[in-house]
Formats: C-alpha cells, structure tokens, sequence
C-alpha cells in the first residue's frame, strides 16, 4: 500500500506540474515566451498588412488564430495529445534526463556525485563569472551537437524513423504541436542527452575542480531563456518568420523550422539543428527559402499519417511498424541463414 500510495503522490505532483505549465519558465510554453512569439508575430503581420497580404477586413485575432488551422483534427489531437502524453508517458520517463547525467558524471569521475561537485566552492569575481559563461556556451553546443546528431538519426534509421514521424504527423501546427511526440523519442533524448551533459560537467570538474553554476534568470540559463523568448513558440505554428541574410544560419528561426516540417521533396531531411543552425551549414543538411510557398506540413506517407488519428495510436502504430520492419529485414535473414544450414547438413 506505501509503493502505490507513493505513486499516486507522484502521479498528482506530476499532473499539477503539467497544469502549471504556463507558469512554469522551465517550459516551453511559459506565458512570457507566449507573448513574445505573439509580439513577433505581430509584426509579421503589420509587415504583411502594409504589403496588402492580409485583406482589408483582417484582424491580428484571426491572423494568430486562423481557421484553417483551428479547424483541422490534427490540431484538436495536438490538444488532446498534449494531456494524454504529458500525463502518462512523462510520468513514465520521470528522472530519466537528471539520472542520465548523474550516472554519466559519476561513472567517469570516477565515483564522485554531481551533486558533491556541484556544491564544492567555485571561484569569484570575474573570472567565476566568466568560468560560469564559458560553460553554459560550451555545453550548450555539445548538448545541441548531439541533439543534431539523434535528430539527424531518427530521420536517417528506419527504425527510429517509425517513432520519430509521430511529431512529423501533424498537417497543422501550434505551440503544443511541439508535444506531439513518441515516448521512444522522449525515452532517447533524455538518455542520450542527460548523459552528454554529465560528460561536459566531468571535463569541467577534472579541468576546474568544480563545476560552474550556469548563469541563470527565470531559474533557466541566460542562453536557453533568449532561445524561448525569440518567438520559439512560433516554431510550431503558421507564422513564417525568417531573420534576414545570414543571420538565420547563426541563430534559429522559426522559419528553419517549418522547412524541416514540410513534406516537400525539397524540404525532406533538411535542418535538424535544434538551436544552433551552423550544424546544419557545416553538415549540408541547411535550407532556408525566402518564403514558405513550398512549404507543407506533415509527412510523405499519407497513409502512415491518416491512421495516427487517436493518442492511443499514436503511441502503438509506431511499434508495429518497427516490428513489421524489423521482421522484415531479420526474418529474411533468418530465412537464408536456415536454408544454408540446410544445404551445409545435406
């Protein structure tokens, strides 16, 4: 009776957290970061209004609420999903990130926790400060290099292709379209991330004898709060919006995005940089047209996506799909290795 009235506990602590998303700086869709998307998309919308692309009678209401994409199920599924997912499958998850790097950090530090590390002494004055900066950039680009790197694998692996299309799924977007994800996702980012991030703090208490606390505002570092408050909610969504030149392959805009979104053939495969689009300059993976003409949301198999019309689906079509390609390519394999075997005893 104590397990279950634990978890029940932590099912309830969770599900209020989840509720207290919008007043949460730690989550995406913080009412701070809401507004500023909204205050970007503003502007995209005085600058289209000024170009006559809005129509006379048009309102920024109806520009930032469309119809087109309030009435589609994909978004009402998003909607949906984003309590069924959030409820269950990150109750299921929970600690997995914060495990990740403390196992990570302990492993390789040869036994000491991240938490004894953390709480060690740190140097002061300006050279703490620009010890603390120096780290938040340095495992902010390892973290979003290996980010690149299982982004780019999820598209490339047929197998985690299976799970990975759910977020590719949907035909309409808004900001909880950012939750429309396969637990399997979930389950290999934080992992594989959590662990990155406890190499990053090894190398800096082997190199400093401490690690150095990020600087933060909000409770969130510097780096990733300017992230969130340029218009990242806009990453999901129908507003296109490009930073001029090349200032979008230095810093990520929505539009980078939307291209990686569409299931245009000329958009297949194309940036899979999370904050950083330099990774996707350096490794030829970078499209960013002027305008969003060719742009269409969702994936080439429409038959795959019109079957992942239901939360539950959405969890168990993947499966089956990577069982069905897996036996696939195994089976035959099982197949001709049986049948040498046979002519080998003959």
């Amino acid at each position: 009776m104590d397990l279950v009235s634990e978890v029940l506990r932590s099912f309830v602590l969770h599900s209020w957290s989840v509720i207290r998303f919008p007043f949460d700086p730690a989550n995406r869709i913080y009412f701070l970061y809401l507004a500023t998307s909204a205050l970007f998309a503003y502007a995209v919308f005085r600058r289209q209004a000024r170009a006559g692309r809005t129509g006379k009678r048009a309102s920024f209401l109806r520009f930032l609420f469309p119809a087109h994409v309030w009435s589609h199920p994909s978004a009402w599924l998003d909607l949906r999903y984003f309590f069924f997912h959030q409820l269950i499958g990150h109750f299921l998850l929970l600690g997995l990130g914060a495990a990740s790097t403390s196992y990570a950090f302990e492993w390789f530090s040869g036994g000491v926790g991240i938490i004894d590390a953390a709480t060690s002494s740190e140097a002061g004055g300006a050279a703490g400060l620009g010890m603390a900066v120096g780290f938040m950039f340095v495992a902010t680009l390892v973290v979003d290099f290996v980010a690149y790197v299982i982004h780019y694998l999820q598209h490339k692996v047929p197998v985690l292709w299976q799970f990975h299309k759910v977020h590719h799924s949907a035909e309409v977007m808004h900001p909880l379209s950012n939750y429309r994800e396969h637990p399997i996702d979930n389950l290999v980012y934080a992992a594989v991330i959590g662990g990155s991030y406890g190499l990053v703090a090894v190398a800096a208490y082997k190199l400093l004898g401490y690690i150095p606390t990020m600087p933060m505002l909000l409770g969130v570092p510097l780096l990733m709060l300017a992230f969130n408050l340029a218009g990242y909610n806009l990453r999901h969504s129908h507003v296109w919006l490009r930073w001029p030149g090349v200032w979008s392959k230095i810093f990520p805009s929505p539009a980078h995005h939307h291209v990686h979104h569409s299931c245009h053939p000329d958009h297949f495969d194309k940036n899979f940089a999370f904050m950083f689009p330099v990774w996707d300059v350096l490794f030829g993976t970078y499209v960013v047209p002027e305008d969003n003409r060719d742009v269409v949301f969702g994936i080439h198999d429409k038959k795959s996506a019109a079957e992942m019309n239901s939360c539950v689906k959405l969890y168990f079509v993947p499966f089956r799909d990577a069982w069905r390609l897996l036996k696939r390519r195994y089976g035959r394999r099982m197949v001709g290795a049986l049948a040498r075997v046979r002519v080998r005893n003959r």
